[in-house]
């Protein structure tokens, strides 16, 4: 019995790897790209004044800016990337089906993570200090992620991914579920969310939500490579999730 449990745990720690290891150039490159605009912010004044106005325009619009951000980065863009890179630039039924998941399921996810970084800067402060923005890493990625976000979405995915049959959402209330598939998901998204909470928290509140959503497009392709992954759409030797995009 502990043979099963051991060789399941590394099965877990394996696909976690894989995912990380397949995204790691894009993930190297979103990072960086962010990186470029925090330097640039405190740096540049011309970016800080764009950016500035940017976060002017989201705290005028509220939640309709979160909504509309979200949809975008979430599920429009990702399909776009589809249609583009995978279709020969020809829409199919397909993507409009996959639109009419995908637009609730992010717009909503949207929501919760802009609450989460209300939350954040109520609790410990919209300042930006080693303590500080240590203390919104630990809350966003060991209690929001673990116990909120990867659940939920992986939980929609694959919920999609088998017809939308209620026998996944039971089998996603068992802890051989979350050890399973929860847990290999975890791991690549601390692979590549960690670092980039670091850069999104290191700027000032009303910028944190734009930021989060130029990296939500990477993050959608790198959860539709794991949902795919674990329905076995995916092989483990399978290029970057970037290049399997349509594989679901």
């Amino acid at each position: 019995m502990s043979v099963v449990s051991g060789n399941t745990n590394r099965t877990s720690l394996a696909i976690g790897w894989e995912a990380a290891r397949a995204n790691a150039v894009p993930a190297f490159i979103l990072q960086g790209a962010m990186l470029a605009i925090l330097v640039a912010f405190y740096w540049s004044p011309a970016c800080a004044d764009f950016l500035n106005r940017l976060a002017h325009y989201k705290e005028q619009h509220g939640l309709l800016f979160v909504v509309l951000a979200a949809v975008l980065a979430g599920a429009i863009v990702p399909e776009l990337f589809v249609i583009v890179f995978f279709q020969r630039g020809r829409p199919r039924a397909q993507n409009l089906r996959n639109l009419v998941f995908t637009v609730p399921t992010w717009a909503i996810d949207g929501i919760l993570v802009d609450l989460m970084y209300r939350m954040n800067a109520v609790w410990f402060g919209d300042v930006v200090t080693v303590p500080v923005v240590a203390a919104k890493i630990l809350v966003d990625q060991l209690g929001y992620n673990p116990f909120i976000a990867a659940p939920c979405e992986v939980l929609v995915y694959e919920w999609k991914n088998e017809g939308f049959s209620w026998k996944s959402v039971r089998r996603a209330l068992t802890w051989d579920h979350y050890r399973d598939k929860i847990v290999p998901t975890l791991l690549a998204t601390w692979a590549v969310w960690a670092p980039l909470m670091a850069i999104i928290y290191s700027l000032p509140f009303p910028l944190q939500f734009p930021l989060f959503s130029i990296a939500l497009t990477f993050w959608v392709l790198l959860l539709t490579y794991m949902t795919n992954r674990f329905a076995g759409k995916i092989e483990a030797d399978a290029p970057p999730a970037l290049s399997v995009a349509t594989k679901d």
